[in-house]
């Protein structure tokens, strides 16, 4: 039997579709730039820092990147309320986020970091620059340069993992494909278009962030 496809019974939801996606593409750019930021001081922290608190940012990378997405943000938003800390589920989506995020990230500009020559250290040393002029200046703007493709795929693939904030009702694009599909039984359209959304989603967020980089790194050369 032929299935007749129905893409007019989702136009009374396309605003609901429509939220989703807004919230999915908020969620991503809140958490990639928080989660950056969280990755460069963990890994300024590991390469530069004292010993102690380097062992504590290994301890967290290693924490986070060999345990699932989807079990640290129920630890997160149905784990902590025992421990007296409740956060609503959109709050609970950003800190799962931008600590998976700083994860990955904090290894990868460690990575980025630590093929810095040591040459180029030395040199704004003798400059008289401080360890943070130093550190902001030449390895950060190298560093930088040298990972921002890996960056940037390890933010397209967080974004796509946001999907699973749906499961704590963080009102994302797959919350909104879940909420439509129960409503009007189309599933086979609803999923077909929030595939496709995601897969524009990604496109245009690698596309977004190639112009960034060449922005930036033009500017910074």
């Amino acid at each position: 039997m032929l299935y007749k496809l129905q893409f007019a019974e989702l136009l009374p939801y396309w605003d609901v579709l429509l939220q989703g996606l807004v919230f999915t593409i908020v969620l991503t750019i809140v958490s990639t730039a928080a989660g950056v930021a969280v990755g460069t001081a963990g890994a300024s922290a590991r390469t530069f820092g004292p010993a102690w608190l380097g062992w504590i940012v290994v301890v967290y990378v290693e924490l986070i990147r060999n345990t699932p997405f989807i079990v640290q943000l129920f630890f997160i938003f149905f784990g902590l309320p025992a421990a007296g800390v409740k956060l609503d589920e959109t709050t609970a989506a950003f800190l799962a986020m931008v600590i998976n995020l700083g994860a990955y990230s904090t290894e990868i500009i460690r990575a980025g970091i630590e093929a810095v020559p040591k040459g180029h250290i030395e040199a704004g040393v003798s400059l008289a620059m401080t360890k943070w002029e130093v550190l902001r200046h030449i390895v950060l703007n190298q560093a930088f340069r040298k990972i921002y493709p890996a960056l940037s795929s390890q933010i397209i693939i967080v974004m796509l993992g946001s999907a699973v904030v749906s499961q704590i009702s963080a009102q994302d694009l797959t919350y909104a494909a879940n909420f439509v599909a129960s409503r009007d039984f189309r599933n086979f359209e609803v999923y077909l278009v929030a595939t496709l959304a995601y897969l524009v989603l990604a496109i245009v967020t690698r596309a977004v962030l190639r112009g960034l980089g060449r922005i930036f790194f033009k500017a910074a050369s």
